[in-house]
């Protein structure tokens, strides 16, 4: 069986990559804009070119020296999904040049002549328009380039990566597109039996204090299948394995924001406890903090052990509360959510920065905008199964 070849853009930290890489393809070249994420992304995948670059300045003579000459297999291209969100009115009702960045993945393709192409963001992206005022979509747009540039054959579908063995309940649309017209293209078959859990991810997790500086390394005897995959470096087909447990560093939290995430029932947020408390009740907690002076919809989530958890974004720190512990997730944790091995390495920019710079991205901000692990791996079998011309694994 030959290897499959792949070129990963808007590659974030590496999620396509992690998972492509652990079902066997072999990822040439890498091109991200994010610094941050591109030092998380050559730490765990030294053997890839990561091109450090805006995707627009890419030339043919940073890539093809590092791909064959006959071309490569596939090409990823998971672009900004900012615009396309429905996460809030003012980034939906936002136009800018990213949302036609899809042309590059299409020009990168191209270049490398690539068999196929495998576009991901988010489900909203399919009733965005080009530009205000436009009646056309800008997935019909990627549709109609895709046909001119060759890759006629596509099919579209929103996945859910609870069903792929993620934690978490994300939603994620994806659209293949190939040059031969007799492959056929489905999505991979859903692999997870049952749903895996909050519970499962953080299982052999320990608790850390919020505000103690003090991070625990040391694993839980318990453990789940999960929990046993995400450390399970043979698998992931990774040797920078580490026996202890990394970047599970306490937030630090005002005594105010402890006692606020305290009044939070499983399943509840803000929203709630605004609904909750009312007149002088709600004045008198917002007097001492406990309560902001405004209600934020998606923010100060608990999390139910029982159930996986909701899509995890680039403001996991700010949404989600333990399940049993009265303070944020830290970067593990976030990234057990997000199927990332145990072994990954999030050394690329700090732990925290301000939402106000597009061009820097701490710790969470990268786990929340990658594609899940797991969720990659599921893809890359079927990428393989399509390409060797075999029963489709989701036909």
């Amino acid at each position: 069986m030959r290897t499959i070849t792949h070129i990963d853009c808007f590659s974030g930290p590496g999620g396509i990559c992690t998972g492509f890489h652990a079902a066997g393809i072999q990822t040439l070249a890498a091109i991200e804009y994010i610094k941050s994420c591109v030092d998380t992304y050559r730490a765990n995948h030294p053997e890839v070119h990561v091109i450090h670059s805006d995707i627009r300045d890419v030339t043919a003579d940073q890539i093809l020296p590092y791909i064959p000459k006959e071309g490569v297999d596939l090409v990823s291209s998971g672009m900004p999904c900012e615009t396309f969100s429905t996460a809030g009115n003012r980034s939906r009702s936002f136009y800018d040049d990213r949302q036609l960045l899809f042309r590059e993945g299409i020009r990168i393709a191209k270049m490398c002549k690539a068999k196929m192409i495998l576009f991901e963001n988010v489900p909203a992206i399919t009733t965005k328009k080009v530009e205000k005022g436009s009646s056309e979509l800008v997935v019909s747009l990627i549709k109609r380039e895709l046909a001119e540039a060759g890759y006629e054959n596509m099919q579209e579908f929103v996945l859910n990566a609870a069903q792929y063995g993620v934690p978490q309940k994300r939603n994620r649309f994806f659209l293949l597109a190939a040059k031969e017209k007799n492959y056929v293209l489905a999505p991979p078959r859903p692999t997870a039996a049952a749903a895996v859990t909050v519970k499962d991810a953080f299982i052999d997790i320990p608790n850390v204090v919020p505000n103690s500086g003090r991070e625990r390394t040391a694993y839980l005897k318990s453990s789940s299948d999960y929990s046993k995959l995400m450390r399970d470096d043979g698998f992931w087909k990774r040797t920078t394995g580490t026996p202890k447990i990394t970047y599970h560093r306490p937030m630090k939290h005002r005594a105010c924001t402890i006692e606020r995430f305290g009044l939070l029932r499983p399943g509840e947020s803000l929203k709630d406890l605004f609904d909750r408390y009312s007149g002088a009740e709600r004045e008198e907690l917002q007097a001492r903090r406990v309560l902001p002076k405004k209600m934020f919809i998606k923010r100060n989530y608990r999390l139910i052990a029982s159930e996986p958890s909701p899509t995890v974004t680039s403001h996991c720190l700010d949404e989600f509360v333990h399940p049993a512990y009265d303070r944020a997730l830290t970067v593990r944790e976030c990234a057990r959510l997000q199927s990332f091995p145990d072994s990954y390495d999030f050394c690329g920019g700090p732990y925290l920065v301000p939402h106000i710079d597009r061009t820097v991205q701490d710790k969470y901000e990268q786990i929340g905008d990658a594609v899940p692990p797991l969720l990659a791996y599921a893809w890359g079998k079927q990428i393989q199964s399509i390409l060797e011309g075999g029963d489709s694994a989701g036909a």
